[in-house]
């Protein structure tokens, strides 16, 4: 059978005319607590699912490119899942054992222990917790704590690592004691104001400078915690080379580095672990998700120096779920022998390439971003004009004429921090990244109407500019630099986003939301998607974003999503895939 292909779904049509859907949905509203999420903006009861479709009690079908949050990497009921979870009944196997050795678990930590990078298979240490990511999180925080006998911790803007006390305190937005959070290298919306290689360089000059300041206020760090693609918090990818940075940095200063990897493993992102795209080995790895094959297990990965916390130090009754352990052995594998993780490198870069040829003619895409089957769009309001922190910075003198040196920019970020040497940075003339002066040449089609609007450039064939230090004209029209941000973006619109999730509900595709105002449109389809679901999905993604920019009253130019060749599925919601 085709990696890409699954048995036909036997599902018997369910037709109550919407009125069981209706009263369970209300006894869930009046029920289920407030804190209740998913269920709010996708009013569905599944009754049956099979690979990337979801059947609802009504009848209806729905492609699936929510996942269970990224946890089912192999999509709903897989037939090698089905039969690892089958066969564990049958043996009439415990299905709860603490933390006592069984066959099961021994042969998930094989497999688990074959797919890490290399570097820290060997002589890896693997701790198995409560099964959820958030309290994986909170035994590598534990852990790194008692092996430095420190207690600050280094996080990120924008993070979301759980919602226990210690994983919320290092997401973005809490504001913690001891949690010193550093700036994200978020490309669209840079806080440096510059975006690209450029804005890494100063992400990673920031941490730098902060760590070896002895009047910095940082706490003195147990740990650093970073996702290598910021899942939550808008689906951004942290560059490689700002990943082998980060990785310098903390091993110059024996600061342990902790990578989450709970959204981002098992394939999501084109690797096996989103790390492996830089070639960066974390000192600690959180997984969880789709490591269980759809069932809860959550697992701590680290080097076997810092295994020396006592008995009990951390501990949880549930985390001997065997048959989370079978069903993720057996997804592992899959994953594994079928190459899965290469297939979503393909499949998600023509995805996006896609995309982002649709987004060219509608301004409302400020951004279309992601790696591997992990994906994001960004919807902005650009009539209301760029954020206010974009003026500030126009302001300050970044919308200076082009090539303008010595602007306030560059003189506050450039001119006091220098030049950054980076031995392996991509793109970086004889391995380094100074402060001078570039020109920059892309094409037409790589540009988006949003991103158009806020940066310079020359007519004809690709567009052009020339950058002086940090420099930006970010007023005016033209072409902007791949890979630069645009210092100038448009607000964020979440009412659009939300209005294009149910607009692609109301299609038969069930999407999710994120960002930091809920305004980025998610995809996390399984790893098994076919080429025709993948069409399906993207035309029917195309069809709600036009109805929803109309309803909204924005204008987008007209155009179809550009076709490409292979079965395509019209986006009704009753079609099987």
């Amino acid at each position: 059978m085709a990696v890409t292909q699954l048995p036909p779904m036997a599902l018997s049509a369910v037709s109550d005319d919407g009125g069981a859907t209706q009263g369970i949905l209300r006894r869930q509203a009046l029920r289920e607590s407030a804190a209740r999420t998913y269920a709010r903006a996708l009013p569905i009861v599944p009754v049956r699912a099979r690979g990337m479709t979801i059947e609802g009690a009504d009848g209806r079908r729905y492609l699936d490119c929510l996942s269970g949050a990224g946890a089912l990497a192999l999509g709903h009921n897989h037939p090698v899942v089905l039969e690892a979870i089958r066969a564990v009944l049958d043996s009439e196997a415990p299905l709860q054992v603490l933390d006592l050795a069984t066959p099961v678990k021994d042969a998930f930590t094989d497999e688990l222990f074959a797919t890490l990078p290399p570097g820290l298979a060997a002589g890896a240490r693997v701790q198995f917790c409560g099964p959820a990511g958030t309290d994986a999180v909170e035994a590598a925080l534990t852990l790194v704590r008692i092996a430095t006998g420190r207690d600050g911790l280094l996080a990120f803007s924008g993070a979301y690592h759980g919602m226990t006390a210690g994983a919320l305190a290092a997401s973005g937005g809490a504001s913690a004691a001891g949690v010193t959070r550093l700036p994200f290298p978020y490309g669209y919306r840079c806080p440096f104001g510059v975006g690209g290689e450029r804005g890494a360089e100063l992400s990673a000059r920031w941490a730098e400078k902060l760590l070896d300041d002895p009047k910095g206020g940082a706490p003195d760090p147990a740990g650093m915690i970073l996702e290598p693609v910021q899942g939550e918090g808008g689906v951004i990818p942290a560059p490689d080379g700002w990943l082998r940075r980060m990785r310098e940095i903390t091993e110059a200063r024996s600061i342990p580095l902790i990578a989450d990897e709970v959204q981002t493993g098992v394939g999501r992102t084109g690797a096996f672990w989103a790390v492996d795209h830089s070639g960066t080995v974390p000192d600690v790895m959180v997984l969880s998700k789709a490591i269980g094959g759809g069932l809860p297990l959550a697992v701590v990965v680290y080097r076997e120096e810092l295994d020396v916390w006592p008995p009990g130090a951390h501990a949880g009754t549930f985390r001997g779920n065997q048959l989370a352990m079978a069903a993720g052995t057996a997804t592992l594998a899959y994953v594994r022998v079928n190459h899965l993780a290469q297939r979503a490198a393909v499949v998600g870069r023509r995805m996006l390439e896609r995309l982002r040829r649709f987004a060219a003619g509608r301004p409302q895409i400020g951004e279309v971003r992601g790696r591997g089957l992990m994906i994001g769009l960004e919807l902005v309001a650009p009539e209301a004009g760029p954020t206010a922190e974009a003026g500030a910075i126009a302001e300050a003198g970044v919308g200076a004429e082009a090539g303008q040196a010595g602007s306030a920019a560059r003189v506050g970020l450039a001119a006091a921090l220098g030049p950054v040497a980076y031995a392996d940075w991509e793109g970086a003339p004889g391995g380094t990244s100074p402060y001078g002066e570039s020109t920059i040449e892309v094409a037409p089609d790589e540009v988006t109407p949003c991103e158009g609007a806020w940066l310079t450039g020359t007519e004809g064939g690709g567009a052009r500019g020339t950058l002086s230090g940090d420099a930006r004209q970010v007023l005016g029209g033209g072409a902007p630099y791949p890979g630069v941000t645009r210092t100038a973006a448009p607000p964020a619109d979440p009412a659009l986003a939300a209005a294009v999730q149910q607009e692609c509900l109301r299609r038969g595709l069930i999407v999710e939301l994120g960002g930091r105002h809920d305004a980025v449109i998610r995809l996390l389809p399984p790893l098994t998607i076919t080429d025709e679901q993948t069409e399906a999905v993207l035309d029917r993604l195309a069809d709600a974003l036009d109805a929803a920019i109309r309803t909204s009253g924005t204008r987008s130019r007209s155009g179809e999503l550009p076709t490409a060749a292979g079965p395509f599925a019209p986006p009704f919601a009753g079609n099987r895939h």
